[in-house]
């Protein structure tokens, strides 16, 4: 499938208990060695380029067990999981994140109970993750830079995820609650690695402290960092990497209609509701609506908070609930993709664009009703079988022809880019397509 889309860059991630199943550094499970060196070598053999992810959510059990990512001595053993993927697939993999999305691994796990471990306690254990997670982050980024990256000439970076906040209204109360929203999203993570103090963002400092000592708390419930530590994780990130799906209205929560939000609570503190215009199309996902313009509203906040680095789209796409003919999944890919080079030609530094998701996947919660693939797949089929929607045609089309071509919507079936064919038909916008799967990565040059 990669081979038929044109890609030459595939982003996947590496299961920790896979090649490590306790977590710790003296179990080494040679058979997770052997599948991602399989994996990399058949890539690489092909002529497409690995972006390796350390972890995408799934935590050894048995780290879990002693606290997970509330426990302090989770920061030394993630650097030895580090050490044991540089170690092993360094010498092949040049691109390496160390946390994708890890607003749900701390807000969606500890503070809600949307994703494992599911401990729904509000307005502590989310920051303590964070603050772990980031120290983590830290360690196997001074790591790779010390130890691997003179010899094995990489980069590495962080990806975050975060809908637009877009302001209700022109009010400054609206406005004001847009930029709370987006820092403690966004920020809460960003600001310490890219922000100019290297801390956390001073109006999630403030209002967590005052809001603790309000409810009765000795300090605030937000962890400080010490002098060393903000040291280390201020620039510890080669490029800006963020997840993007859609985008939400929001207004403060003292203002009419508001949430009886709980008390202690990561939402208490941040003090904004969001809702979707519904208006906004939808096509599978109840929390996703189509909204093109929070994507360069999005990109366009990111160049001006953080003093414009280089920034991934690591990932963006939306689903479906089946069919191959997926006309609504190619007009998202058209406009977002075209929002983004609307951002570009402001002056953002945007490196590349990475597609959710090569084919239909088991989506968490949503198991296999809600497709996001541009491969379909047949589950009642037992070998499975891959058929191209639309959109892969479609997505190919753009990295063989370096354009986007609204006017391209071809019918789906087997399908094998014909690299020979001329370059033709409406050209709005000139790409460098140097294309990544699975994910697909896209990267512009005008």
């Amino acid at each position: 499938m990669l081979k038929e889309l044109g890609v030459n860059m595939y982003r996947f991630s590496i299961a920790w208990s896979r090649i490590m199943p306790t977590g710790i550094s003296n179990h080494i499970n040679q058979a997770g060695i052997d599948y991602y060196n399989n994996l990399i070598d058949e890539l690489i053999k092909n002529g497409i380029e690995p972006m390796v992810t350390l972890y995408h959510w799934d935590l050894p059990q048995r780290l879990q067990e002693i606290g997970g990512w509330t426990n302090r001595d989770i920061v030394d053993h993630f650097r030895e999981y580090a050490r044991v993927a540089f170690e092993k697939f360094g010498d092949r993999v040049k691109w390496w994140t160390t946390f994708n999305e890890p607003l749900q691994t701390c807000l969606y796990s500890y503070e809600h109970d949307s994703m494992a471990p599911g401990y729904n306690f509000p307005g502590i254990p989310c920051y303590l993750c964070t603050h772990n997670l980031l120290l983590s982050h830290a360690e196997a980024v001074e790591l790779y830079k010390t130890q691997f990256k003179p010899t094995q000439n990489g980069i590495i970076g962080i990806t975050v995820d975060s809908s637009w906040a877009e302001p209700r209204s022109d009010s400054a109360d609206d406005r004001e609650a847009s930029e709370w929203s987006m820092q403690f999203h966004i920020g809460w993570y960003m600001h310490p690695i890219f922000g100019k103090t290297g801390n956390y963002p001073q109006v999630m400092i403030d209002r967590i402290a005052a809001l603790s000592l309000q409810q009765g708390f000795n300090r605030s419930r937000l962890p400080e960092f010490t002098a060393q530590e903000i040291a280390k994780l201020k620039g510890s990130s080669d490029f800006f990497g963020i997840n993007t799906y859609t985008t939400s209205l929001v207004y403060k929560n003292d203002a009419i209609n508001s949430v009886n939000y709980r008390v202690p609570s990561f939402d208490h503190d941040r003090n904004t509701v969001g809702y979707q215009d519904p208006s906004w199309p939808s096509t599978g996902s109840g929390w996703l609506k189509v909204y093109p313009k929070g994507m360069y509203h999005l990109l366009t906040w990111i160049r001006n908070e953080y003093d414009n680095p280089p920034v991934y789209v690591t990932e963006n796409g939306v689903s479906d609930r089946g069919g191959t003919k997926d006309v609504a999944r190619v007009n998202y890919y058209n406009q977002y993709l075209s929002a983004v080079l609307d951002a570009m030609a402001e002056g953002s530094d945007v490196k590349g664009y990475v597609a959710w998701s090569l084919m239909d996947n088991f989506e968490w919660r949503a198991g296999l009703t809600e497709r996001f693939g541009m491969y379909y797949v047949d589950y009642s089929d037992p070998g499975r079988k891959r058929i191209a929607k639309t959109s892969a045609k479609v997505f190919a089309n753009i990295i063989q022809k370096r354009v986007i071509d609204l006017e391209y919507l071809p019918e789906p079936e087997v399908f094998i880019p014909d690299n020979n064919s001329a370059i033709t038909g409406h050209i709005s916008r000139c790409l460098l397509a140097l294309a990544f799967g699975g994910y697909l990565f896209v990267m512009w040059i005008f």
